[in-house]
């Protein structure tokens, strides 16, 4: 089943901190909707810059990401 990662970006000083929280508000979403999803996370890139992201299966991309609204997705392997 093909996977694909959600990514938020986050720019500026305060990138990192607030890609870190909003992982927080992504696993919320998770438990209140009760979805299957386990892989989530955030990568620092450097001081101004850094993503949130969820990977999801094709399955719950759409709905996830109408509600969501992810920056942008890539393949997840």
């Amino acid at each position: 089943m093909r996977q694909i990662k959600l990514i938020w970006d986050f720019r500026g000083p305060a990138a990192a901190k607030t890609a870190e929280h909003h992982k927080i508000h992504l696993k919320e979403y998770i438990k209140m909707e009760n979805l299957p999803i386990t892989i989530t996370g955030f990568t620092i890139i450097d001081s101004m810059y850094a993503i949130a992201f969820m990977v999801v299966t094709d399955e719950y991309l759409i709905p996830i990401r109408d509600t969501l609204k992810p920056h942008r997705g890539e393949l997840y392997e």
